[in-house]
């Protein structure tokens, strides 16, 4: 029993595992993978749907781009990268205020160096996926890679390759 739980004061949408409501959501639906597996690939569907609705809109090259990107990652069929980040858009929609840090610590918790640097791309990738990274996006990613561990410089490191595609440089 958890701490929070024996103090009568846990969060909803967490349990014993530390799952959020939205990673379990997400994972029960890819059910031919090992559970870690299934766990670490709903925290990093939703953490690119965080940034995709930053600007309180996913929109369809988005929604394709994390498609692309969750089907390479976890070498998914097509039908179900679309349920995955399906899943995961809706979760950010109605719950991403109350979820973001959570379900965004929980990937840090999940994941290797390694694999955080590569979600931590693949998110200028979901939001340069129109063209433009707004503001917005490029605040979202920063406060991302904070809470995944990242330092300022590091971030700032990986956000120069997308230079291009930054509104706020942009006229």
């Amino acid at each position: 029993m958890g701490i929070l739980r024996w103090l009568g004061i846990e969060t909803k949408g967490s349990d014993d595992d530390g799952d959020t409501e939205t990673v379990r959501r997400i994972a029960a639906q890819l059910e031919r993978l090992p559970d870690d597996q299934a766990r670490h690939l709903a925290a990093f569907a939703y953490v690119l749907a965080r940034v995709a609705h930053a600007d309180l809109d996913i929109d369809e090259t988005e929604a394709r781009e994390m498609e692309r990107i969750v089907s390479e990652v976890a070498q998914l069929k097509p039908d179900e990268a679309t349920l995955a980040v399906e899943i995961a858009k809706s979760q950010a929609r109605l719950l991403g205020g109350t979820e973001n840090y959570v379900v965004t610590r929980q990937y840090r918790d999940l994941s290797t160096p390694e694999q955080r640097a590569r979600l931590l791309e693949c998110l200028y990738a979901v939001a340069a996926a129109d063209g433009t990274v707004s503001t917005t996006e490029d605040g979202e990613i920063a406060a991302i890679g904070e809470e995944l561990g990242f330092t300022r410089p590091e971030v700032l490191s990986v956000r120069a390759r997308w230079r291009e595609h930054l509104g706020v440089l942009r006229k």
